[in-house]
């Protein structure tokens, strides 16, 4: 089962589950068998498609799949989740052509929070040290949310390594500009509201203590994708994505505020979350680029003004498709018609780039 994350914010989405079992053909099966069976398949899945690399910022953990002759599209995940994220949709991509790379970048999936300070830049410079690896030489760039602003990062960097990028809802506008609208009563109760059903972080003794609270017996299956969220913390317990929200400097609403308006006194993640400025990166595109751009009443990223503004300034290059009364997670909420955008979207950058 991969988390279904709506919102930056949202973590620990599903509540505590009773320790009996899944019912398969009448059969119960114990919670522990399920448990083998799922440590067993994500052995399996890790030996077909996992990776791991050793760049200068520590070891990168990434997913494969697809045949190498596809044109590269390496994918970020956005915040609390990682390279599972593109599960539901990655066969659908590689049958399209794409040969399909998804990182977990720090902290997220089975790649550790570096021991030294970092940014997205540092993620930008981790995804050219694994394109050298894989002896590519360009490639379609693109992410969700947190991972849209590494796609960013990744080409204001290394621009000529860029066959295309897609943005789908982050990424092609700073993300602060929709809070500096607000005077500071606005700015506490929109935070506020955002941290008002947040659960806080649980810690658990063993890993099947956390596959236990987090098994959605609704499903079927041992749910072997959740264990890429189960990491150790630093005292030998257990959680999901441990030390995320400290990178991300978000663990309160004190420090999502001191993101908005003081970014240079922050950790430098957060730092660089806060002034990466789409304006400026974009000024001089010279690839195609996709803008994802949902639409809900209660938006986290209002930008369709924005977005069709920077679309005027490239229109050969940029197209800004708007999905009506959706929320943040477009490829989960409208997953046909996000597969449809960007296979179609690989059309214009084989055109465009002049690729079989």
């Amino acid at each position: 089962m991969l988390l279904k994350l709506t919102t930056l914010l949202t973590i620990l989405l599903v509540c505590k589950i009773p320790i009996l079992a899944q019912q398969k053909s009448d059969t119960i099966i114990p919670l522990e068998t399920l448990f083998q069976e799922a440590k067993s398949e994500f052995s399996h899945f890790e030996k077909v498609h996992g990776h791991v690399t050793l760049t200068p910022n520590g070891h990168m953990h990434y997913l494969t799949w697809g045949n190498r002759s596809g044109i590269p599209l390496v994918w970020s995940h956005g915040s609390l989740t990682n390279a599972f994220e593109v599960l539901p949709f990655v066969d659908q991509l590689v049958k399209a052509g794409y040969y399909v790379i998804a990182i977990d970048y720090y902290g997220h999936g089975q790649t550790p929070i570096p021991d030294h300070e970092v940014s997205l830049y540092h993620i930008a410079d981790d995804i050219k040290y694994i394109l050298d690896e894989l002896k590519i030489r360009k490639t379609v760039i693109g992410g969700w949310s947190r991972g849209a602003m590494i796609s960013t990062a990744f080409y204001d960097t290394y621009p000529d390594r860029v066959l295309g990028i897609i943005l789908e809802d982050g990424g092609s506008v700073s993300s602060n500009t929709y809070y500096h609208k607000m005077d500071s009563t606005q700015l506490t109760q929109r935070i506020d509201q955002l941290f008002k059903d947040r659960l806080q972080e649980q810690i658990f003794n063993s890993e099947f203590e956390t596959y236990q609270a987090y098994y959605d017996p609704a499903e079927k299956g041992n749910q072997f994708s959740l264990l890429a969220w189960i990491r150790p913390t630093k005292n030998g317990k257990w959680a999901l994505s441990p030390g995320v929200l400290q990178l991300l400097h978000m663990q309160t609403p004190e420090q999502f505020l001191e993101n908005i308006l003081y970014p240079t006194r922050v950790p430098l993640f957060a730092e660089s979350m806060a002034i990466l400025e789409p304006k400026i990166i974009y000024r001089n595109l010279s690839v195609p680029l996709l803008i994802i751009d949902p639409t809900h009443s209660d938006d986290l990223f209002p930008f369709e003004t924005e977005n069709a503004r920077l679309q005027k300034q490239h229109p050969a290059l940029i197209e800004h498709k708007i999905y009506p009364n959706t929320g943040h997670n477009v490829h989960y909420e409208h997953p046909d018609q996000f597969l449809k955008d960007v296979i179609n979207f690989l059309k214009r950058i084989k055109q465009y780039n002049h690729l079989r």
